[in-house]
């Protein structure tokens, strides 16, 4: 970094106007996120969900780019003299003093990260010149646009089904209801149940504002305020088959409302002035849920990200276990590393990747994109990549670092007390299903092993729904979520569902074929054949049972070519974040919830 001394005054209006660039790119981007987030509505209106897709995943690209831009912008305008240490040091200043007032101060703040760790080296990303910490507050920031972040209404004074239909009809959906007051019927009965008959005086709702769209869903968000307690719930509204609007169930339960705000789904689509007030709100009824995945689930995965970090860095601070190796069987592709009081794990791509397996670095990031970019269903954990992370090389074991210079040494640096990893994923810990299914054998758990593999089934049906296939569907490459849930993590030979032909294996034309150690048939790469998944999946007996009651057609050829027609039609599928038997048209609502 130059030094070149400059004139106080001149220096102090270059940083100025460097600080105003940075932040009218932040402006530009967060006016091009809102307007696509409104444009869900839209798509919503419509049904048209393939649209809804695409511009979803768009989304993710708009923070990049918007980066890109303004990084260009720096260095055409300016030469590498006239940014020096001191013009950096004053940039941060005249930024803070710029974000007085600002709706989204947190989000600009990372912005001015992103732009100064592309100019800048690594050796400044811990100093004064970034926002290590944050500067500015975003408690009680109040829109100026509209009406504030959520609306309130009082039960006790209008009557519980006067304000749950008012809920609803103030979002002013734009198509008609099959029997709204039938559904706002159901609602009601569920949330009488849950309240009860002792109403307190302060007993109030208060909704979100904003719809929260994703994929054929708009979902309303809420709390019950009831003397010193709160209930969370979500009424997801769909379409039925008349393209009529329905209320199609009411969750309370939070272990189901922390699933549908999971780490393995994609992004909603919410309009939102002030980000902060909404992740303050959810923090209300997400309780244990880090702000830095709420920031993610709201498609501000970048913020989300960067308070990830600032989480891990104070864990680091204030603990003293050392990095080991993860649990379960070594990986060909990966070096996979974990802190035991920490519910992550790192993955490092290693430069080597030896046979079986056909890909390269460059592959697998691709792969980790594609899933990035992709609907996940609740099936795909969402992966945080970052770059130059540097750990404590006090925290390392001598075998452990050996390990990783072993197998990565091309992205392993020591600097001093430090290690620096180049490129790194951090991923939610899992239990990996091959260590959960030997685990209740081991213990005689027939209802453990039983709900796994179902889970199991039910993952990678809802992958192929989503134009998904595993490739490798090896249990080592599914994890278990602590809610029980069965998620796939290892996307280094996934496929679109789409890019595969699914055949039948041929019969033997004679006795030679059918000895034969090798396919005497052609096989093309993208070929696979169902029928040959059980030799690999199934040689457990009891998870062969197990398999078969539920999931016996998955090793039918038909099954996938079936769901790729579906797909090539452009069929979009259903995948509900909640229990098929909880929907309203399944069963009456308080026998769903009982059951």
């Amino acid at each position: 970094m130059s030094s070149t001394p400059f004139p106080k005054l001149l220096r102090s209006q270059i940083a100025f106007d460097l600080a105003r660039a940075i932040l009218d790119g932040f402006d530009k981007h967060y006016r091009l996120f809102r307007a696509a987030s409104q444009d869900a509505r839209r798509y919503f209106a419509a049904r048209d969900w393939k649209t809804a897709q695409e511009k979803a995943r768009e989304r993710i690209a708009f923070y990049d780019k918007r980066v890109a831009e303004c990084v260009q912008l720096l260095e055409d305008e300016y030469e590498p003299g006239e940014l020096n240490d001191d013009v950096w040091r004053e940039v941060k200043l005249h930024y803070i003093g710029l974000l007085i007032n600002h709706k989204q101060p947190e989000l600009a703040e990372t912005f001015f990260n992103s732009v100064c760790c592309k100019i800048l080296h690594r050796t400044y990303f811990h100093n004064d010149f970034i926002f290590v910490r944050p500067a500015v507050s975003t408690d009680y920031i109040e829109p100026v646009e509209g009406e504030p972040t959520y609306r309130v209404y009082y039960p006790a004074k209008d009557g519980l089904r006067f304000a749950l239909k008012r809920i609803i009809t103030n979002f002013r959906l734009q198509a008609p209801f099959a029997n709204l007051d039938r559904d706002i019927g159901f609602v009601e009965s569920r949330l009488a149940a849950l309240l009860g008959e002792q109403v307190e005086p302060n007993h109030q709702i208060h909704v979100l504002a904003s719809l929260f769209y994703r994929n054929k869903g708009a979902y309303v968000v809420g709390r019950g305020i009831n003397g010193i307690h709160v209930y969370p719930f979500v009424v997801p509204i769909l379409y039925n088959r008349k393209g009529e609007l329905v209320l199609d169930t009411v969750l309370f339960d939070p272990a189901l409302i922390i699933t549908l705000f999971s780490f393995t789904r994609a992004y909603f689509m919410v309009d939102m002035e002030v980000p902060s007030a909404y992740v303050t709100f959810l923090s209300s009824i997400l309780p244990g849920k880090p702000r830095s995945e709420i920031y993610t689930i709201l498609g501000l995965q970048k913020l989300g990200k960067a308070a990830f970090y600032r989480d891990f860095l104070h864990h680091l601070n204030h603990s003293s276990d050392c990095f080991e190796a993860a649990p379960g069987i070594r990986g060909l592709v990966m070096a996979v590393f974990a802190l035991p009081s920490f519910p992550y794990v790192f993955k490092a791509i290693k430069d080597h990747i030896p046979a079986p397996k056909e890909t390269t670095r460059a592959l697998v990031k691709e792969k980790y994109l594609l899933v990035k970019y992709h609907d996940r269903v609740g099936r795909m954990a969402d992966t945080l990549e970052y770059s130059n992370v540097a750990f404590p090389r006090a925290r390392f074991s001598d075998a452990l670092l050996a390990e990783l210079k072993q197998v990565a040494p091309s992205i392993i640096e020591e600097d001093g007390d430090e290690i620096v990893i180049r490129h790194l994923y951090i991923e939610r810990r899992m239990i990996p299903l091959n260590l959960w299914l030997s685990d209740a054998q081991r213990r005689g758990d027939s209802a453990a092993l039983e709900h796994g593999v179902r889970e199991y089934g039910n993952a990678i049906r809802d992958l192929v729904k989503a134009n998904i296939f595993p490739g490798d569907m090896l249990y080592k490459n599914f994890g278990v979520t602590r809610n029980g849930r069965v998620v796939f993590y290892d996307y280094d030979e996934i496929e679109y569902i789409t890019d595969c032909n699914f055949r039948r294996i041929p019969e033997p034309r004679n006795e030679e074929d059918e000895m034969a150690s090798e396919p005497w048939y052609p096989v093309a790469k993208n070929d696979v054949f169902p029928e040959q998944f059980g030799a690999f999946l199934l040689g457990n007996p009891d998870v062969r049972q197990a398999f078969l009651k539920y999931h016996a057609e998955l090793l039918t050829p038909e099954f996938w070519q079936n769901a790729k027609q579906r797909i090539l039609d452009g069929h979009i599928q259903d995948v509900f974040p909640y229990p098929e038997e909880l929907r309203f048209h399944q069963k009456p609502p308080a026998a769903a919830q009982a059951a």
